[in-house]
């Protein structure tokens, strides 16, 4: 297993193509949600990918503070090809990292999908705010002060 962290320009045309292959398998289909995905936010992003043999396994995109969040960076897109493998807190614990070094992000905010919010509590997040409706789905929101964790 290994993690990268890269730029949109940083990614090959492979890569890419995983990336939006993994996240329209997941959230597209799988989830059965009918949503822009390729939203126009990857060219600012930094993209954390879990690769192994068979290719990326695990990926999520940190976005720089004033993107998504007006005081903090995002996380978004986290998604695993196989659950229970620990694949997940990987590339989340190397995205936060990401966020703190390339960024210098004190704060990251998440919106999370109600059902995962012991993941994220797990690495650090609390909740912050009311649960709403997103594409059919539960979320909530959920911060890190970076400094605390």
């Amino acid at each position: 297993m290994e993690l990268s962290v890269k730029d949109f320009p940083s990614l090959t045309a492979a890569e890419l193509y995983e990336i939006l292959r993994l996240r329209v398998d997941v959230f597209v289909c799988e989830q059965r949600c009918a949503y822009p995905e390729l939203d126009g936010r990857d060219y600012d992003a930094l993209h954390v990918c879990c690769t192994d043999g068979g290719g990326i396994c695990a990926y999520l995109r940190v976005l720089p503070p004033g993107t998504m969040f007006p005081d903090a960076a995002g996380i978004g897109r986290v998604v695993a090809k196989r659950r229970g493998e620990g694949l997940g807190m990987a590339v989340l614990r190397a995205g936060i990292a990401a966020a703190r070094g390339r960024f210098g992000a004190g704060r990251i905010r998440l919106e999370a999908q109600s059902h995962a919010v012991g993941f994220y509590e797990r690495a650090g997040f609390a909740v912050c705010g009311e649960e709403f409706d997103e594409d059919g789905i539960p979320h909530v929101p959920m911060v890190l002060d970076t400094a605390e964790a």
